[in-house]
């Protein structure tokens, strides 16, 4: 009688390793089908809230607005922002900057050398 472990058919290992792979995937299959149900749930819970606040909105704001999103069947999340304007620098600005950096890196590759 032979003493040890029993040796290790090639084919049944392939086979023990398909099966996991296999295992592995209905796992990853499930987490999908159950995060998309979570999405769909939280989706459902977004809309619903941006009802109630377009509804206060609504009532708070003008009502001519809210008649016209009602009508696209619409609601705004959130009131539009102002555009942040940004300053624009004159050339001499920017010349004086770029002649400074300039002088900052021959500098700074002075003192590497």
């Amino acid at each position: 009688m032979a003493r040890g472990r029993p040796r290790k058919n090639p084919n049944d290992v392939l086979i023990r390793s398909a099966e996991l792979i296999g295992w592995a995937l209905g796992g990853i299959e499930r987490e999908i089908v159950e995060t998309r149900h979570r999405l769909a749930s939280l989706t459902a819970q977004a809309a619903q809230l941006r009802h109630k606040v377009g509804a206060k909105a609504a009532r708070a704001g003008s009502a001519a607005s809210a008649a016209a999103a009602d009508a696209a069947g619409v609601v705004a999340a959130a009131p539009a922002g102002r555009t942040r304007r940004r300053r624009k620098m004159s050339p001499e600005a920017r010349k004086r900057i770029s002649e400074m950096m300039k002088k900052r890196w021959a500098e700074r590759r002075k003192g590497t050398k």
